[in-house]
């Protein structure tokens, strides 16, 4: 099938991906055979295997030989955040088993140690954040000079982030007669220069254009009066039985609104900036296992989450620019399924939301709305069960648990983050009465949960 080798086509027909996406259509016949590509494409739409393929099966076979060392990986994926390159690792793993490779991730936001030790003991293929891979090329413990495939995923957003004077600087130590891929949404923000400085005879395969969203995907515009009613149609929202996620501007923000859903019998959980690596992996792997249905996120997440069957994304808050809300939006949707995206309005941002709108080049009508709308009820779905919150002690000893750096590793890990993602991330752009920032919710530990009209 396209050339893939039978060992990988085996574990992916294991884990029921029989089918391939256009990308990968289009794509792999080019990658495994050694040619640079830039693959351009709408996000959810198939690129971590239409690269992990033929890096894996390159590497097991026409590349494989010689002794692996210390330091010294042959494949090298660079991802723009860490729960990005987490997930990327988890779906390239089982393809590396089948020819016995070694990977690892690189990134920040934890100690070093484990990361260096890896290294030392040798690996094959690193996914890397661009901070944390560059420090531990200047401390001596990671060569680049070895490397034969190198991916650059979901590069417009490194460029968004500032990080493309690193990823240049790495891309330069690897050897330039080696293998690239290069992904992206867009090629601007800098992103074509490297696509010409690295790549050579390139292929370009664009499977979507540069803003084009899901077709599965329904956009709403859900407008309320005041922040009394928008706060009230934020705990309806967040009410179903299905994953959804809530986008806010400040980490902050999200911070406090997953803590008020939460003590109103929506268990939630928060993701953003100002979390240890341990809060963000358990919070994660609560939102993915599905033991808690809501993840509040700053726009941190809107590429470095992958889970399956998200039903609906909500922004809370508008983001700034177009590019944002169709990332966001990306959450949902994925791999062919259908979602929905809302997004809740006060009467201060309809002209910034329309402008953003039609950039996006999403069509949709504004609805006003409360709580209670037919609307807004549909999408909520079947309301999941109210949970007791627990006691206010036990929710203290889970928030301290999992990070060991204590609060002067806080703050300096959000004054300059190891992955390299800048200080102030999610509070670029604010505007008063833009964010949930008054989110009032009971704290009662009454049953509040079914706000449906009777007789449904």
């Amino acid at each position: 099938m396209l050339g893939v080798p039978a060992p990988l086509v085996a574990i992916l027909a294991k884990d029921g991906k029989e089918t391939p996406f256009p990308i990968q259509v289009d794509t792999l016949p080019d990658t495994l055979g050694g040619r640079d590509v830039l693959g351009r494409g709408k996000t959810g739409s198939g690129k971590t295997l239409a690269f992990s393929i033929p890096m894996v099966a390159r590497l097991g076979t026409e590349l494989a030989g010689g002794k692996r060392r210390a330091g010294y990986p042959l494949g090298l994926i660079l991802a723009p955040t860490r729960e990005l390159a987490t997930q990327i690792a988890a779906a390239l793993q089982p393809l590396a088993d089948a020819y016995g490779l070694r990977s690892m991730t690189i990134f920040g936001g934890i100690s070093q140690n484990r990361q260096v030790a890896t290294l030392k003991e040798g690996v094959d293929i690193v996914v890397a954040t661009p901070g944390r891979l560059e420090d531990l090329m200047k401390q001596g413990f990671v060569h680049l000079s070895a490397v034969e495939i190198t991916v650059l995923d979901e590069a417009d957003h490194m460029a968004d982030l500032g990080f493309l004077p690193i990823v240049t600087r790495i891309l330069a130590a690897t050897p330039s007669g080696g293998q690239r891929m290069l992904f992206s949404a867009t090629l601007d923000n800098g992103v074509d220069k490297l696509v010409a400085k690295f790549l050579h005879n390139e292929v370009l395969h664009s499977v979507d254009e540069a803003n084009s969203h899901v077709a599965a995907m329904t956009h709403h515009v859900f407008e309320v009066d005041d922040v009394d009613r928008k706060n009230a149609l934020i705990k309806a929202l967040a009410s179903g039985t299905g994953r959804r996620i809530l986008f806010m501007r400040t980490k902050h923000h999200a911070k406090k609104l997953a803590k008020v859903l939460t003590e109103a019998g929506i268990p939630a959980v928060d993701l953003h900036g100002n979390l240890s690596q341990p809060q963000r992996d358990r919070n994660l792997e609560a939102f993915s296992s599905g033991r808690v249905k809501v993840l509040v996120a700053t726009d941190v997440a809107a590429r470095g989450v992958h889970v399956d069957d998200i039903e609906l994304v909500i922004h809370v808050d508008p983001p700034m620019e177009h590019k944002a809300y169709l990332h966001r939006s990306g959450r949902t949707a994925r791999a062919g399924s259908e979602g929905d995206v809302v997004t809740i309005c006060l009467p201060t941002q309809r002209k910034d939301l329309a402008a953003l709108l039609r950039k996006a080049a999403i069509t949709v009508t504004p609805e006003q709305v409360t709580a209670e709308s037919p609307a807004v009820v549909k999408l909520i779905g079947e309301v999941a069960e109210y949970v007791k919150p627990a006691p206010r002690a036990v929710q203290q000893q889970q928030g301290q648990r999992g990070s060991s750096t204590g609060a002067n590793a806080q703050r300096k890990r959000a004054h300059n983050d190891r992955s390299g993602r800048p200080a102030a991330t999610g509070k670029v752009g604010e505007r008063p009465g833009q964010s949930a920032n008054n989110f009032r919710g009971s704290r009662n530990t009454q049953p509040t949960r079914s706000i449906r009209p009777q007789g449904r």
